[in-house]
């Protein structure tokens, strides 16, 4: 499955899991990805930032910085 590559963060979902009383997983569909931690809100801020992360690298691939001459 190819990874979303829209630039706005309202395009991606966030599905966050408790398991038991300090265990918690979000899970985004749109980039396949993963994370725990031992509360809702890490959790939800851990894949808030990993988001953010993949949004900037399509950004930094969409305009490459100039390359630097010696």
């Amino acid at each position: 499955m190819e990874k979303l590559r829209s630039l706005n963060p309202l395009d991606y979902e966030i599905l966050i899991r408790r398991r038991g009383e300090h265990d918690y997983a979000a899970y985004c569909p749109q980039l396949a990805c993963m994370v725990k931690g031992s509360s809702h809100e890490e959790v939800e801020e851990r894949m808030r930032a990993v988001i953010q992360q993949w949004i900037e690298q399509l950004q930094r691939e969409s305009h490459p910085s100039e390359p630097s001459h010696p």
